[in-house]
């Protein structure tokens, strides 16, 4: 019989996959003899099979009342009990953590008996019919899928009634009346009472949790996240403890290090006299762990022992929930907490310094995506500024946008590219649409541990929360600091590391981690105070160990000398694609325009000379920029048409021309352009006349971007300069293709280094970027010195795409069905384009041992993507500049990793 049920003294931390995140940990904290409620995990098999069947497992029932008994036995009171009643709380959770998207109901086995039998046991009337309370408000919402306003609004009145801000102010009688009036909306919005059979309450709520894996928010969540959606969610059970027993109780959230900034020391929100949703939630601003020393001495110090032990256990930073009842500490959570990226470089580096972990550790614990976020730019500190208020630094980042005061007007104004920022009073995880679309995120309630602060932090969202200030109206779509309004559509900026929110657009500058990579780190720690230092540090020095274990060299896609300069500066070891093509735009686009309408050779040959001298010294240029490193110069690819003028346009100037009786040399021109542009005209130009179809076809042009490649590197030599230029050709299908245009670069190899008088090898090689390439890849590489994988093409082409024009109208709703995880021009679709690219690794050096391999398309500076890269056994990668450094982290943590 399947085993769907374990007690927390079966698991531990290595078994995510079966009990979820926090039935693991949970398991992990009873074995190391932490003090846990005792409890039970159903494991994410019991969800996966209720998801498939709509029933649960037919074992599952009887496995439940096993350990209900067990743990009934253990404590000493039975569920429901009129006397001493047993509660429990009943939370999901997944292998990965999705903070607030699940649902939890606590204070499970309480009805109009218990609650009665509470009061006695607790000797605490308000705290029985508040937890009554909580549990209807908890059960409406999760279990019988009630709006939640219902609820809160009702709480809402009772305050107002009592000329109360908040729900400690509520006595008895009131929560007596909430509660009558929480059943009689219960009645009305589903029909029936409610439960008041403890084990039908505690059958439904598992059903709730299994069901709130496939929630909306839960699979928006997943899809940003990449988290598989099949895997299901485990279900804990958990003896209650109770917070809200009086001020010499309460709940916090706490972090072993500071999650924001990664400044050593415990960092955490407490609430007296509250349970655990209090918190995270946000309804309420909290106190600090500093102040719960104060108030409660011999918990602080315990606290602070089990974090300690925690972190130690762990190796990492540790996120962690507890109660404390009445002077008693419970551990209800640990996880390896949640981090900016900045904090992560330094908890990264500072554990390193502590012995916990090595160089390498520290290598995987950080990742390239954060390495960019860090290279954003940040507010100008010498700015005119107008400050509104400032709050908690939850998340940071320079954030500037609109005001929204809503999810779904987030979602429609980012969706028509307007800049967003989301204000909320506090968020919920409701409001995931509208913070995956907004720029930042502004809470006037709540701290570092809410529901918004977590979430944004996770994905790398600038945040701002507890700004007490702050007034938010949400229905009017307003919000007011003092005396001064925030309306819908003000432009208002908020600096994720100090907490200040600002009205209007600040001017941004270079972030400190940005200086140091192109600076060098002794101009960058002079700029900034000592926090910041040590960042930067960290920063540099996981780099420098990232270049030191990795085996791919990464390169740059560049064009211009510029270009290759600002790459050399970011590290990168030479040039992996330059795209001759954007030489001919601009004032030379008549230049190749004259080449492509010749009516005859010597026309044609006449523009190609004109052309020479002037990519000639492109190439110098670019060479010196990039001296004594490798420089991979691609033929010209795309279709001739891109020179030329729009055929419609061009059509109705020169209809319009004649019609008026028009003559003269300009029209001659049009008329004559028009002719070619018809003759180039192609129904699907991307698969027509391109890449090494243009050098085979057009007579003279490759020859001529041979020749300039040739003679700059023959000048940089004699300059005593070391270019290394290699020459690539586009779109080979064939073997032919790319011996036709070899034999013809070699010819005039032999007749530029004769005339110069110098001796040079130029490597020439082919982009795999068409399916049959790879395939062929065995007979292809008899011709080639070096294989450049054109993912993007191979990724169009293998799909049967046009980026283009899917990208807008496909992506969005195969992400949604679950078709792409992510859009495969972002990351390598191994199963498909990755599998040819093996295929074309494997065997091109089947037949040339040996054989350099690169990629050149935009995946070649993806950090997901890299990995793969470095699998398969490629040499380099190449990318934009801005992402040479992500690429030289990956290719370190790559190496760690395989």
């Amino acid at each position: 019989m399947a085993k769907y049920v374990y007690d927390f003294s079966e698991g531990d931390k290595d078994q995510k996959a079966l009990l979820g995140g926090k039935g693991a940990n949970l398991a992990e904290m009873t074995n190391l003899g932490l003090p846990v409620p005792p409890g039970f995990t159903i494991t994410t098999e019991a969800c996966r099979e209720f998801l498939a069947d709509e029933a649960e497992p037919a074992e599952l029932h009887v496995q439940v009342t096993m350990a209900l008994r067990q743990l009934e036995d253990s404590v000493g009171r039975r569920l429901g009990d009129l006397h001493e009643p047993l509660l429990v709380s009943v939370r999901s959770g997944a292998r990965y953590s999705m903070p607030g998207m699940m649902d939890t109901v606590l204070n499970i086995g309480l009805n109009d008996a218990s609650v009665k039998g509470l009061v006695k046991e607790s000797g605490d009337e308000r705290f029985a019919w508040d937890s009554y309370r909580r549990l209807l408000q908890m059960f409406g919402k999760t279990v019988l899928e009630i709006p939640g306003e219902v609820f809160s609004d009702a709480l809402d009145e009772a305050k107002r009634k009592r000329n109360a801000t908040s729900d400690l102010s509520l006595d008895v009688e009131d929560l007596k009346a909430l509660v009558r009036t929480f059943k009689r909306e219960i009645r009305e919005h589903s029909g029936a009472e409610f439960p008041q059979h403890p084990r039908e309450q505690l059958d439904l709520a598992i059903r709730a949790v299994f069901h709130s894996w496939n929630t909306e928010r839960a699979r928006l969540y997943r899809r940003r996240e990449r988290i598989p959606q099949e895997l299901g969610t485990a279900v804990n059970v958990c003896t209650m403890v109770f917070g809200n027993l009086g001020e010499t109780s309460g709940t916090g959230v706490a972090f072993t290090r500071d999650p924001a900034s990664g400044k050593i020391g415990a960092y955490g929100d407490y609430l007296s006299n509250a349970q655990g949703e209090d918190v995270v939630a946000g309804i309420r601003n909290t106190l600090s762990l500093d102040d719960l020393a104060q108030l409660d001495p011999p918990s602080h110090r315990e606290l602070t022992k089990v974090m300690r032990r925690l972190e130690t256990h762990y190796r990492d930073l540790c996120d962690v929930e507890f109660t404390i009842e009445r002077g008693k500490l419970w551990m209800l959570q640990t996880r390896v907490g949640k981090r900016t990226a900045g904090a992560a470089f330094r908890i990264a580096a500072q554990l390193v310094d502590e012995q916990l972990i090595t160089l390498d550790e520290a290598l995987e614990r950080v990742s390239g995506g954060q390495l960019a976020q860090l290279m954003f730019p940040q507010f100008d500190s010498g700015a005119a500024r107008d400050l509104l208020t400032t709050g908690m630094a939850a998340s940071p980042g320079a954030a500037v946008g609109r005001a929204v005061f809503d999810s779904s007007t987030a979602g429609e104004w980012a969706a028509r590219g307007e800049r967003v920022v989301l204000v909320r009073r506090e968020t919920n995880p409701d409001d995931l649409e509208g913070m995956i679309a907004a720029e930042g995120i502004l809470t006037a309630r709540g701290g570092k541990t809410s529901h918004a602060a977590v979430v944004a932090r996770g994905m790398g969202k600038t945040c701002v929360c507890g700004a007490e200030a702050l007034e938010v109206d949400a229905i009017a779509k307003k919000a007011w600091v003092g005396g001064r309004a925030i309306n819908e559509g003000d432009v208002i900026s908020l600096d994720g590391s100090t907490g200040e929110i600002f009205a209007g657009e600040l001017a941004v500058v270079p972030s400190p981690v940005e200086v140091y990579i192109e600076q060098g780190l002794n101009v960058a720690v002079q700029q900034v105070d000592e926090e910041t230092a040590e960042l930067v540090r960290a920063v540099d020095r996981l780099l420098s160990h990232a270049d030191a274990r990795r085996r791919l060299a990464v390169r740059s896609n560049a064009d211009t000398a510029e270009d290759a300069a600002r790459a050399r500066k970011l590290g990168a070891e030479g040039i992996g694609l330059c795209r001759t093509e954007h030489m001919f735009l601009g004032d030379r686009r008549s230049l190749i325009e004259h080449v492509i309408v010749a009516t005859d050779a010597a026309e044609r040959q006449a523009a190609l000379v004109a052309l020479l001298p002037l990519q000639r010294q492109d190439f110098i240029e670019l060479l010196d920029a990039m001296d004594g490193l490798p420089v991979t110069i691609r033929l010209l690819d795309p279709p001739l048409h891109e020179f030329l003028p729009d055929r419609t346009d061009l059509s109705v100037k020169v209809a319009l021309a004649k019609e008026r009786g028009e003559t003269g040399p300009e029209l001659d021109a049009d008329v004559k352009v028009l002719a070619a542009v018809e003759r180039l005209h192609e129904s699907n130009p991307m698969l027509g006349l391109r890449g090494v179809r243009l050098g085979l076809l057009i007579p003279g042009l490759f020859a001529l971007q041979i020749r300039a490649i040739v003679e700059a590197a023959c000048s940089q030599l004699k300059q005593g300069k070391d270019p290394r230029v290699e020459i690539m050709v586009p779109l080979v299908g064939s073997v032919m293709e790319l011996h036709l245009v070899r034999d013809e670069a070699q010819a005039i190899i032999a007749e530029v280094t004769a005339e110069q008088g110098v001796a040079m090898d130029v490597p020439i090689g082919t982009m795999i970027e068409l399916p049959r390439a790879a395939l062929t890849a065995h007979r292809i590489a008899d011709a080639a010195d070096f294989f450049s994988f054109g993912t993007n093409d191979l990724t169009q082409t293998t799909w049967g795409f046009s980026r283009d024009d899917v990208e807008a109208a496909v992506f969005a709703v195969y992400l949604a069905k679950g078709v792409f995880t992510i859009s495969p021009f972002e990351t390598i679709d191994a199963d498909g384009v990755g599998r040819l690219v093996e295929i074309a690794v494997k065997e091109g050096r089947q037949t040339r041992p040996g054989l350099k391999m690169g990629v050149c398309g935009e995946h070649g500076g993806d950090p997901e993507s890299i990995h793969f890269f470095h699998k398969v056994g490629l040499d380099y990668v190449s990318c934009s500049p801005f992402r040479v450094p992500v690429a030289r982290l990956e290719a370190g943590r790559a190496a760690v990793a395989h």
